[in-house]
């Protein structure tokens, strides 16, 4: 039997690799529409664990995860060198993507130069308030991001309505490495952060993640327990902090709400 010949050979070989294209391509833009609920169903999942809403892993059907948090979260948008809400018809909050905007240079700005390498802050951010009884808002929810060791954390910060003290934190994606800087994940770390306090008593932003024990809230109200064995990103959470919950990010906000003119 005769062999194929060259040019035979690479023109079957250049078929076979277009068809696989083709079914590679059609299978990623099939899976695009469910890759993207799934991301938005997991930030909710972590707004309603760092609100203390769901317990980490519990397992709940994603209509059940879509009611619990459409039932006790209100999304708001925030002019965030304002401080105040947005009232235009550009953004709508529900369907608000804070990551989408903040690398359009239509609607967002290049950030100074700051420790947690933040690039860009966008011209309007979302925050979520977690609602009580009677519409009562109990919780302030903020979108925070900065530089680890590897990678840029995104994550929330839960603060209560004093805008001072902390009712937990998460990071709903990173790269830092599993078992050192991943323990930002650790629910033992997470469990430390409650009723730490933002600001000194001079109104300085005094929280950070320090090397070593910190020691209980009573003693020692502005620092958390440092990641052993991962400094670079224990001095990331910090960084992070520093930046939005200061004059560049959530701080105008913060100013505002607890002096009831934010809008």
């Amino acid at each position: 039997m005769s062999q194929p010949s060259v040019a035979y050979t690479i023109g079957f070989a250049a078929v076979l690799c277009a068809v696989c294209s083709v079914l590679v391509a059609g299978s990623a833009l099939s899976l695009k529409d469910m890759q993207e609920a799934n991301k938005i169903l997991d930030r909710r999942k972590k707004v309603l664990q760092v609100a203390g809403l769901m317990k980490e892993g519990a397992s709940l059907e994603p209509a059940q995860i879509d009611t619990l948090f459409d039932d006790n979260i209100e999304a708001r948008l925030v002019v965030l060198d304002e401080g105040a809400y947005y009232d235009g018809q550009q953004f709508t909050a529900n369907s608000f993507d804070q990551r989408k905007v903040a690398k359009d240079p239509e609607f967002s700005e290049v950030a100074p130069k700051n420790a947690a390498k933040v690039g860009r802050v966008p011209e309007v951010a979302v925050t979520f308030h977690v609602k009580g009884e009677g519409g009562n808002v109990n919780q302030l929810i903020l979108p925070i991001e900065g530089k680890g060791l590897w990678s840029t954390m995104y994550g929330y910060l839960c603060v209560e309505t004093d805008t001072n003290t902390i009712c937990g934190i998460t990071f709903y994606e990173h790269g830092e490495t599993p078992g050192l800087g991943g323990e930002v994940d650790n629910p033992s770390w997470k469990a430390q952060w409650p009723g730490r306090e933002i600001h000194d008593a001079e109104g300085n932003i005094a929280i950070k993640v320090v090397k070593g024990k910190a020691g209980p809230v009573e003693t020692a109200p502005h620092q958390v327990d440092g990641l052993s064995g991962a400094t670079l990103t224990s001095n990331g959470v910090t960084n992070t902090l520093q930046f939005w919950l200061g004059e560049n990010g959530w701080g105008p906000y913060l100013d505002n709400f607890k002096s009831g003119s934010a809008g």
